[in-house]
């Protein structure tokens, strides 16, 4: 299988802001996201164990800057042209508007998902 990110389904989209994703290749979502500066996902996973992510990523970043904030404290900066790998438990903030091609479990990443949505109503009301 291959694809054009223009050609990914768009999951979310928002004023500068645009997720698109396929899910569930093998068990993996594939992923393409843009992000801007200052999106903080922290009150997002609140309601998930220990008020964060428990899917894991593995990714690059294309452009921009992101904060990942772990369970036990310790924070990471990731830029431009670099591969990540965050674990679950985690957190993030964008710190410089982002572009980044995402890898997650399909199963985890949903979960997390159908809790981001709910709590983006329960903020929107």
């Amino acid at each position: 299988m291959k694809i054009k990110k223009e050609d990914m389904p768009i999951t979310m989209q928002a004023p500068n802001t645009l997720m698109r994703a396929i899910p569930d290749c093998g068990g993996i979502t594939l992923g393409y996201n843009e992000l801007p500066a200052g999106t903080d996902f922290t009150p997002l996973l609140q309601g998930l164990n220990n008020d964060s992510c428990h899917a894991p990523h593995w990714g690059y970043v294309i452009e921009g800057k992101i904060l990942i904030i772990y369970d036990n404290g310790k924070q990471e900066l990731v830029g431009a042209g670099e591969m990540y790998y965050w674990p679950a438990g985690h957190t993030a903030i964008v710190k410089e508007n982002l572009k980044i091609i995402e890898f997650s479990p399909t199963k985890q990443l949903n979960e997390v998902l159908e809790n981001v949505g709910k709590r983006m109503a329960e903020l929107s009301a």
